[in-house]
């Protein structure tokens, strides 16, 4: 890792000065950072449509502040505070953490005075603003100490074969599970933060990620800021670099993640737990536990799935020789397009679940007892 020195810019922040909310708009990275402010519910709503922000947990955190702003101009009834929820559910009906967040508020909200209720709001979205930095960098310490064995690993078995030590860690990640998917940190990429930090020389492969690259566009400037090696590759080149041994583990993200560990996450992740299962390489999928759904069993069952518009499949946006960003179409006009969101990565296939209370198995008895202690906290 160089010496240049993270991002600090949070994907969401809260000025109290102004009593203002900003977001980073990731529709407009890599090619331009820019920030907009959101001033009402609609705006919280648009945000989350428009995937201005996008990852799970930044999700809720954003729907929290949302609520919030949907509040704040005074006292507001109960079937208002209602409405103002049930609109922010129907954003995003793939990522558990929207929901959860929207049940958290509205459980501390409805039992007080109507008047009490802005400043309740805020409250609890800054708590959820908070827990979420937290729980991401707790994450990547847990995380951060599986990647360090599996560097020493990797070194001893080298100096058994008498081979030269190897230079890098290399890790395979899908879509953007970094700072941009939270407010800080992020998730698998806060395992990579946190395990160059402890010195382990950690070369990452990105997948674009189509139909948005959000591996291209966000994962790629989130590592190049953060001056972490990468290297960017076509989402179907996985396979054939784990079966030149090119790479050392998987660590992905999740949208959702059920009582039995199925995980769903953004479209493709499942081929590269195929893959990497396949070829015996770690899968490890990182999070925190505010998205694992404890109502859900049947992950290819009971997971919504998101459709997303044709449009993202039919043509991509890029910055042009002359500097302005422009969109191309790709296909022949009029060409059927399908373009779920996410998809379900099975237990089976799961390597283990690296949460803020640590590396868990993915299955159903791992999950129930972590369950039991978040009960008992």
């Amino acid at each position: 890792m160089s010496d240049k020195p993270p991002v600090s810019q949070q994907s969401l922040r809260y000025d109290a000065t102004q009593d203002s909310v900003w977001i980073i708009d990731q529709t407009q990275l890599p090619h331009v950072l820019v920030e907009r402010e959101l001033k009402t519910l609609a705006d919280a709503c648009e945000a989350i449509e428009a995937m201005w922000v996008r990852g799970a947990p930044l999700i809720g955190v954003t729907a929290a502040f949302g609520l919030y702003l949907g509040l704040r101009s005074g006292a507001v009834t109960t079937p208002e505070v209602n409405a103002a929820v049930q609109r922010l559910a129907q954003t995003r009906p793939t990522a558990v953490n929207l929901q959860w967040a929207l049940d958290r508020l509205s459980s501390i909200l409805i039992p007080v005075d109507v008047a009490q209720r802005p400043a309740r709001a805020l409250s609890a979205a800054l708590e959820l603003h908070a827990e979420d930095v937290a729980a991401c960098a707790a994450l990547g310490e847990h995380g951060a100490v599986r990647l360090e064995n599996l560097w020493h690993t990797k070194c001893a078995q080298a100096e058994e074969r008498g081979e030269s030590a190897p230079s890098q860690l290399n890790v395979l990640t899908h879509c953007n599970a970094g700072a941009l998917a939270t407010v800080d940190w992020g998730t698998a990429l806060a395992v990579v933060y946190k395990a160059c930090e402890r010195g382990v020389p950690v070369h990452v492969w990105v997948d674009e990620t189509r139909p948005r690259n959000q591996g291209a566009s966000l994962t790629c400037w989130e590592l190049g800021e953060r001056g972490v090696p990468h290297t960017l590759i076509v989402d179907n080149a996985g396979g054939h670099l784990m079966q030149h041994g090119l790479v050392d583990c998987c660590v992905v993200g999740s949208d959702r993640t059920t009582r039995e560990g199925d995980v769903c996450n953004k479209i493709g992740t499942y081929l590269k737990a195929l893959a990497a299962f396949d070829n015996k390489i770690p899968f490890y999928v990182a999070l925190p536990v505010s998205t694992i759904d404890f109502e859900l069993a049947d992950g290819l069952r009971e997971i919504p799935i998101e459709e997303r518009s044709a449009y993202e499949v039919t043509h991509i946006s890029g910055l042009g020789d002359d500097g302005t960003v422009r969109r191309v179409r790709l296909t022949p006009a009029g060409t059927a397009v399908s373009n779920f969101g996410f998809d379900v990565t099975p237990a089976r296939l799961v390597t283990g679940l690296i949460t803020e209370h640590g590396v868990i198995e993915a299955n159903a008895p791992a999950l129930a007892n972590l369950q039991a202690r978040l009960s008992q906290a």
